[in-house]
């Protein structure tokens, strides 16, 4: 029977959370329309072993894929080459699904043909448990059960996050989607890379993904971005070169895409201007790389280096004094992010 939707599960070290993750896809009226990926990223805890005991449970739903440690994007990769589902999605192996909303999402799936679907998703404080509803109810057409969109109008109106995506799988594999391996923060890359291919859009106002916040040893965390502070400035990178790439070849008909895409990379370049703004104001390796990191981005793209200066305030003032009083205009951004003086 062909699968309706294949989840893949980026697992590293998760064995905490795997049986939480893994039981929300176990819904008896599903289970045959779906595989479940769990892709073991050189675990060295128990992560492989609960991911096998699902697939003996599940044989034909759950699949252990164990491969040596190469990062988020390596597991993606893997999945994309693995999968056989209609659809694809990834769920982190710290995360999970509302499982109600998830079995309607693939029943709606069975008759959907669109390339990319957008539905809801919830932030939970994994420390209080208090959820965050992330909704994208611009993109609801009345009470219409499907809303469907062309990518060109859809894109003025939302920029889903990772965890509010779903793509159609073999758009991926026909177009060799790639993310960087032995990488943080390639979750842009994954939202970014398909876009080329993308026309159709559907929104379903269903709440699927809960996103658990407040890890300390999240990549995402501010301890996380300083530590791989280098990883998040070759993403940057690399999706300026696609962004230039694709602006040189697209069509009028593609300006909308080129638009969305430009204005997701300078966001990115505003949260690396914050990561920057965390260190001390005197660190002088931190104002080296960021001098750097700010000419390497303007010899890559005027483009982007313009739509960065109006992502960030603090950027914009220290590039029109040419970095003159760096230290004064870091205290000040600091103090507007609510950043501490260490």
């Amino acid at each position: 029977m062909e699968k309706i939707l294949s989840i893949v599960i980026p697992s590293y070290n998760v064995e905490k959370y795997l049986e939480q993750t893994l039981t929300s896809f176990e819904e008896p009226g599903i289970l045959e329309d779906i595989e479940v990926l769990i892709v073991d990223d050189g675990s060295q805890d128990s992560t492989a072993e609960i991911g096998k005991r699902f697939e003996r449970r599940y044989p034909e739903t759950y699949r252990v894929i164990s491969k040596e440690n190469g990062g988020h994007g390596s597991t993606i990769n893997t999945g994309i080459r693995e999968c056989t589902g209609k659809y694809f999605k990834v769920v982190d192996g710290d995360d999970w699904v509302n499982t109600p909303d998830f079995q309607l999402l693939v029943e709606k799936l069975k008759s959907c043909d669109a390339d990319y679907i957008v539905t809801n998703y919830y932030e939970v404080n994994d420390q209080t448990g208090e959820k965050t509803k992330k909704e994208y109810l611009g993109l609801k057409k009345d009470d219409l059960d499907e809303n469907r969109w062309d990518f060109k109008d859809a894109a003025t109106i939302a920029q889903p996050s990772m965890h509010a995506l779903i793509f159609r799988s073999s758009l991926l594999k026909e177009h060799h989607v790639h993310l960087d391996e032995h990488s943080f923060y390639v979750d842009v890359e994954y939202i970014l890379y398909p876009l080329p291919f993308v026309e159709s859009v559907v929104y379903f106002d269903l709440d699927i993904y809960m996103y658990r916040l407040a890890l300390a040893t999240q990549s995402v965390s501010m301890q996380g971005f300083r530590k791989h502070i280098q990883n998040h400035i070759d993403v940057i990178m690399h999706l300026t070169e696609f962004a230039e790439e694709y602006k040189k070849n697209a069509s009028e008909e593609e300006k909308t895409k080129v638009d969305f895409i430009g204005k997701r990379i300078a966001q990115m370049v505003g949260d690396q201007i914050t990561i920057f703004m965390s260190f001390p104001v005197h660190d002088k390796e931190n104002k080296a790389r960021f001098l750097k990191f700010d000419r390497e981005l303007k010899r890559k793209s005027e483009w982007i280096y313009e739509l960065s200066s109006k992502e960030s305030g603090t950027l914009k003032l220290l590039r029109k004094v040419n970095f003159k009083g760096y230290k004064a205009i870091m205290k000040m951004g600091k103090k507007r992010n609510g950043l501490t003086e260490e």
